[in-house]
């Protein structure tokens, strides 16, 4: 082989791969995240006889005012009727992020909801660089401009009626069946207190006289210590974001990447995690949105989770 030839071969290879890494871009940032996705699951976990009730999962909104295909699509969910809706936080992706939430929420004002804030509640977010999420989980910036969480949180506890489980335990009736519910505020920023929990679900459980039919454990990130927590407070199924899925995957492999130590396999989806003996039903959301400052999407549809509880076999 020639120089010459040799030369033509390396640029057209060269030019393949731009040509690939050029249209992955346009993919990503144009197309795949604006596709958002229902993702269904069912699940025979209630007591036998149980009529069924359905669980809408959303997480990770990262909501901006201009976002309105986003709004659009989450306000249509309304229209499955589902009995519960399980928030897993960071809802705002801009100081004015609420304006697009409340067009987005305010059709599932009625139906009972519980939520937990992940930092993006808090604080908006910054521009960071994405190699770094390589390195480990994210580190919190002092600089991060706060947002208004009060406002964020009247809305959803007072307008539409959802209850905060930031480190706390309630109990619900829903479609007829009671289900208690405990969850912790973002673990990715150490502001989980699972020291609490055991007391406020004892209390919960005592002014409710008795066992609940179903038991909820919600969270923003997933972190191991949080899932083993709450499978050994005895969760019937747990509930986390935060992951994004990966945000970009590699088709055929999957995330590179968790932002926690939940095991990659386990960063989107429907999974069982274990401990001490006990196994529930995990689903970790890849969420809705992005942060403004990372607009892409790749093999990682935008996504909410429809699932349905059933009764066991008899």
């Amino acid at each position: 082989m020639t120089a010459r030839t040799g030369t033509r071969i390396a640029l057209t290879a060269l030019g393949a791969v731009g040509a690939v890494a050029v249209g992955s871009a346009v993919w990503g940032i144009g197309i795949e995240r604006y596709l958002f996705t229902l993702r269904r699951h069912e699940l025979r976990v209630l007591p036998a006889g149980s009529a069924p009730i359905r669980i809408l999962h959303v997480s990770d909104a990262h909501m901006a005012p201009w976002q309105h295909r986003k709004h659009r699509w989450i306000a249509g969910l309304a229209d499955l009727a589902p009995d519960l809706v399980v928030n897993t936080g960071d809802n705002l992706g801009h100081e004015e992020g609420l304006r697009g939430l409340r067009r987005a929420f305010s059709p599932f004002r009625g139906i009972p909801g519980v939520y937990v804030h992940g930092s993006n509640d808090h604080t908006a977010p910054s521009p960071r660089n994405p190699l770094k999420y390589f390195t480990g989980p994210s580190k919190h910036r002092a600089t991060a401009e706060p947002l208004d969480t009060q406002a964020l949180d009247t809305f959803l506890a007072e307008d539409l009626g959802w209850t905060e489980l930031n480190n706390s335990a309630t109990s619900l009736q829903v479609a007829g069946r009671r289900i208690d519910a405990f969850g912790v505020s973002d673990a990715h920023r150490k502001w989980d207190r699972l020291d609490t929990l055991p007391d406020q679900i004892e209390e919960v459980r005592g002014a409710a006289d008795g066992e609940p039919d179903f038991t909820i454990g919600v969270t923003h990130a997933p972190y191991r210590r949080v899932l083993d927590a709450f499978t050994a407070l005895r969760a019937d199924m747990i509930f986390g974001g935060h992951t994004h899925g990966g945000q970009v995957r590699i088709p055929g492999f999957g995330a590179l990447v968790a932002n926690c130590d939940i095991p990659l396999t386990q960063a989107r989806g429907l999974s069982r995690w274990s401990r001490g003996g006990r196994t529930v039903p995990l689903n970790v959301s890849a969420g809705l949105g992005h942060s403004i400052y990372a607009p892409v999407r790749f093999a990682c549809f935008p996504e909410a989770s429809l699932i349905t509880l059933l009764p066991e076999a008899s």
